[in-house]
């Protein structure tokens, strides 16, 4: 029973550690707050490994991730963001900021009904979209026009995510039950890097994750180029079908 419980208690860990991320962007505290998100990132990544290592796989704790996930994923990173530019642009921050979530929550429902493969995700997985966007926060004062950048690319964080854009889907590729031994010494020497480097740690984050995110934008421009490139070279084949 409580094996069966373990992968939830994760789930609600990352739960904890969004609320946790909220406070810290209304106290200011947006370097933090992003740090809070990419560990609670790294306990979204283990709650659905350890249900199935367990066996545990639930509807309930699908539903339970889902909700954690607009917290944590989609709530967090918004406010942070709001805190570091978007409440200098009036109404209209407010409402990119209402929007992150919304195209977040609309991504988790569409995904929690869909059936058919999951070798790979329709839509930029709202953990990528959120871990994206709190680190990308970060890059405030080293950008130009910080006022006019993060808030258009914010907005296509929410786009990327209820798009129809294929992205691997890495949380099926194996890991060997003895790994699960050494995670807690992995995620101390993650805690103790990001205290002692806070700024640098966040922002490195953001480079995957960014490239991640351009990764299946770019196939899905390929894809649909060399779509429009057969059309052209067989137009009756483009007819027939």
């Amino acid at each position: 029973m409580i094996a069966r419980a373990l992968p939830s208690v994760f789930t609600l860990g990352n739960l904890f550690l969004g609320i946790i991320s909220i406070i810290l962007a209304f106290q200011g505290r947006q370097t933090y707050a992003a740090l809070v998100v990419i560990i609670g990132m790294l306990l979204d990544g283990l709650d659905g490994r350890v249900a199935r290592m367990l066996n545990a796989q639930s509807d309930f704790g699908k539903e339970l991730d889902s909700l954690s996930d607009v917290i944590s994923f989609g709530v967090a990173p918004a406010f942070i963001m709001y805190g570091v530019i978007l409440s200098s642009l009036g109404w209209v921050g407010m409402v990119i900021t209402a929007l992150f979530p919304i195209c977040g929550a609309l991504r988790l429902a569409r995904f929690n009904v869909m059936t058919g493969t999951t070798n790979y995700f329709v839509g930029l997985p709202i953990t990528a979209a959120g871990g994206a966007l709190a680190t990308m926060a970060l890059y405030n004062n080293l950008i130009p026009k910080p006022e006019l950048v993060l808030p258009l690319a914010m907005v296509g964080l929410a786009y990327l995510m209820i798009s129809n854009i294929k992205y691997p889907n890495f949380k099926k590729v194996g890991i060997p039950k003895s790994a699960f031994i050494v995670v807690p010494v992995i995620l101390a020497f993650v805690i103790f890097v990001f205290k002692v480097y806070p700024n640098e740690a966040s922002r490195l984050v953001f480079l995957p994750l960014a490239l991640y995110a351009l990764y299946g934008l770019k196939k899905n421009v390929r894809k649909k180029r060399r779509k429009q490139r057969d059309q052209l070279e067989d137009p009756y084949e483009s007819i027939a079908k």
